[in-house]
């Protein structure tokens, strides 16, 4: 069962939305059986309304295990793509299948494999399944303002810093949220290196509608990396 859009964002305004994943390759990553539930469950008794994670079997469980919305995307890097997150319309299926409330993907202008543009990707979903919700992953403003004029419903700044053309810094790009924010009639929702509550709390005073945050809280090695980095 689904939540609704106005439900989700009811819930998640001025708070966080904590992002649960693990990939194969990652020591958090159990083929056996799925850990991030168990994340997203310390992250709902922490006050979290709504969880981001990764793949089909990681919504599922975690929607059973905690009962809470979920942003919905899968990784997979296919040959010709420089995007990876929900790159084709098969994972966008699978999302839809698993029953994930909100579908991410990413919504940058980089050339796609299959020889289709974004604003075509993003047209084909909205005809297939107009009733989903859409999270656009974006690495700069161009990308975000185009991404709302095709119609999706919320845009997060996931990508800035990861494209080969968005600035490079050590923290939160501040100044895309802020510019976003201003130009766009939909929330953003601010994402990417926000580490500490200062920073959350930063993206928040410029108006994003909610924060989401990862590695700061669910990726026990880059937490590890941290710490011994600020001691070195």
């Amino acid at each position: 069962m689904r939540a609704t859009l106005t439900e989700i964002l009811a819930a998640t305004k001025d708070s966080i939305i904590v992002s649960c994943q693990a990939l194969p390759n990652e020591p958090m990553y159990c083929e056996e059986m799925s850990i991030m539930p168990f994340f997203a469950n310390a992250a709902k008794q922490a006050g979290s309304k709504c969880i981001r994670t990764s793949s089909i079997r990681d919504v599922v469980e975690i929607k059973r295990v905690t009962g809470l919305p979920v942003i919905g995307l899968v990784k997979r890097v296919v040959e010709g793509y420089a995007s990876y997150i929900t790159p084709t319309m098969k994972e966008v299926d699978d999302l839809f299948n698993a029953d994930s409330d909100i579908i991410a993907l990413d919504c940058t202008m980089r050339e796609r494999g299959d020889g289709s543009t974004i604003n075509e990707f993003i047209s084909q979903i909205k005809a297939k399944y107009p009733d989903v919700p859409l999270m656009a992953d974006i690495s700069t403003f161009e990308e975000g303002v185009n991404a709302a004029k095709c119609g999706v419903n919320i845009v997060g700044t996931t990508l800035s810093g990861y494209t080969d053309y968005s600035p490079k810094t050590d923290g939160p790009d501040f100044e895309l949220v802020q510019k976003l924010v201003d130009a766009l009639d939909i929330p953003v929702i601010a994402e990417g290196k926000i580490h500490t509550p200062e920073d959350a709390r930063k993206m928040l005073s410029l108006g994003a509608h909610a924060v989401v945050v990862g590695g700061a809280i669910t990726r026990p090695l880059e937490i590890a990396q941290r710490f011994y980095k600020g001691i070195q």
